[in-house]
């Protein structure tokens, strides 16, 4: 498990587009300490398949860079224009450290800051939190900050709008972009199928995506979002994948069937459903656990 970034690499950062990805993959993709300025290898070795399958090119419009992260922008198909708007990232990357299993943080005050980026990943604003709406590492990996500005806001200011989540389960096959805002990379492959349970040390996630190989992210693209190439929705957030081949350990999750088999995937990465969330997420964006429809883990 990574520990986050310390601040002073986030400053490098802030300065600009161009910095080059780091050569060492980490699960639960938090960016580890002196990454910043390495070279990897592009990771490109996608799939005929999927190549065909991906219509257009997905930008970064709306993604974020966090401290450790990365993040994005998100609305509900509900939100509207006067709303604080909604950043979406993973439960690992929050400020406050790994939730514990079983432990579920709600409306906890936040100054937590995002450099905001453009369709071409250069960063064009900085976004502040008001607060932690609501963030856990039991049965999911979020973490969805409220911040300061509303979406009219963040539209008038920069011309950028939020992507919106997709309120539909993810389809296997399905052409998907990785957008890292963190590294201001795209990862591309497809929905491979999906993990009963996904085990990681001492946390347990339901429902997870399991990637094609192609998209073999690296450390800092934690809490990218997961997005449909068909629609421009996000599908999932990415959050861990298995480097060294050991079973269910820390940077090595395992599969658990629904017979409590295990299957090790060396090399494989993982993202966190999110078409769960919007229900739980009512007028004025507020987050409301007891909503009809919604099953994200409660405090």
């Amino acid at each position: 498990m990574k520990k986050p970034l310390v601040g002073a690499l986030f400053a490098v950062l802030l300065l600009g587009a161009g910095i080059a990805p780091a050569t060492a993959a980490t699960s639960h993709e938090a960016a580890p300490a002196g990454t910043v300025g390495a070279t990897a290898s592009s990771g490109h070795s996608t799939l005929r398949t999927e190549a065909k399958a991906r219509p257009k090119a997905i930008g970064f419009a709306g993604t974020v860079a966090l401290s450790n992260c990365s993040g994005s922008v998100v609305r509900t198909p509900d939100s509207q224009p006067g709303d604080p708007a909604l950043v979406l990232s993973n439960g690992h990357c929050l400020e406050t450290g790994f939730p514990a299993p079983g432990q579920v943080l709600l409306n906890r005050s936040s100054s937590r800051t995002f450099t905001l980026l453009n369709a071409s990943g250069s960063g064009v604003g900085t976004l502040r939190a008001s607060k932690i709406a609501y963030g856990t590492m039991t049965d999911t990996d979020i973490s969805v900050y409220q911040l300061t500005s509303t979406y009219a806001q963040i539209e008038s200011t920069y011309g950028i709008k939020a992507l919106e989540l997709n309120t539909a389960h993810p389809v296997q096959g399905t052409a998907i972009t990785v957008v890292s805002g963190y590294w201001k990379r795209t990862y591309n492959c497809n929905v491979d199928g999906f993990v009963h349970r996904l085990k990681e040390g001492q946390w347990t996630w339901k429902d997870s995506v399991r990637y094609t190989s192609a998209c073999q992210t690296i450390g800092g693209t934690s809490g990218s979002p997961v997005i449909d190439n068909a629609t421009g929705k996000v599908v999932a957030v990415n959050n861990t994948g298995n480097d060294d081949g050991q079973r269910c350990t820390d940077n090595n999750p395992c599969e658990v069937d629904e017979n409590g088999q295990v299957t090790v995937r060396r090399g494989i990465r993982y993202a966190q459903e999110t078409y769960g969330i919007a229900a739980c997420i009512g007028a004025g964006n507020v987050f409301d656990l007891n909503r009809a429809g919604c099953t994200l883990p409660k405090p």
